[in-house]
Order: structure tokens, then sequence, then C-alpha cells
């Protein structure tokens, strides 16, 4: 791992999850799962392959991390994902409790990190965890992009 930075270094993992999704048919998003630096798990999305709505891949990183963990609470893990979350996967960070959340490229249409500010929305959390944006941003965008341009190009 990256010493000088090890959100590049865990990013660039997430990275390699979501080229994987991609060999499978699905939007390239990945999502690593850490705790003190060490990968707990991993989770690419699944929506297609599972029909899941909910198969996105901080979902599937979280439960496995539950499951490995033998409960819920993820408490002190930070989970890096390639794509900014929808109000749905933050919705799950909040319940197990995650310590921090690392993202890569914005999602202008349904990227909710922005509502984590809200005064009203802060209120009403039981739980709070700082969320970075733009960590190899440009990298994660950019395989968003040629992922959804060759998808326009076969229809």
């Amino acid at each position: 791992m990256d010493k000088a930075d090890p959100d590049e270094s865990l990013m660039r993992e997430a990275l390699r999850v979501a080229r994987r999704a991609t060999r499978r048919g699905e939007v390239p998003v990945g999502a690593v799962l850490t705790r003190d630096g060490r990968v707990v798990s991993r989770g690419g999305n699944a929506t297609v392959a599972r029909s899941d709505p909910t198969a996105h891949a901080e979902v599937i990183a979280l439960r496995r991390a539950a499951r490995i963990h033998g409960g819920p609470r993820l408490g002190g893990c930070t989970l890096y994902v390639t794509l900014e979350p929808c109000l749905m996967c933050l919705g799950a960070m909040v319940q197990a409790r995650i310590a921090r959340c690392v993202f890569g490229a914005r999602d202008p249409k349904v990227g909710a990190t922005r509502w984590l500010d809200e005064p009203a929305v802060r209120r009403g959390l039981n739980h709070r965890f700082p969320v970075e944006g733009g960590v190899l941003e440009e990298e994660a965008a950019r395989l968003l992009r040629s992922f959804f341009r060759s998808r326009r190009r076969k229809s």
C-alpha cells in the first residue's frame, strides 16, 4: 500500500473492483471497506446479475463485512467507493456506523452526500461520519464515461 497516500491506494483497489463489475456487464462501481488500513471486504455493482435494485457496490461490501464480523455495526471502518453514494447507500452506511466514506467521481444526478450537510438531516441522524470526495476523481469518471459510451454505441 502507498504509504504516502493510503486513500489513493485504496481507491485504486476500488477501481479494480469496478473494472471487474464492467466485465460482468454491470455499471462500473466498486467499493472497498477497510479497518485500520486493511481490506475487510469488497463489492462491485451486481444489480443486473442479482436482479436486485439494492445490489449496489457499497451495500454488497457492507453486507460482506457484517457477515465477516458477525454483526451489523462496522465502527472504525472506512468505505472507499468509486462513485458518490446514493441516498440508499448513505443510509446503509449510517446504519452500519462506519467511521468515514471516501469516494472518487461525483454523481450530479443521484449522488447524495450533499444531503448530509443539511441541518434538518444532520439533526435526524443517529450517526454521522466525514465524507471526502474527489479521490482519483478523473480516473473514476473516465471509467464510467467509457462504460456508458460503449453501451450507447451498442444500442
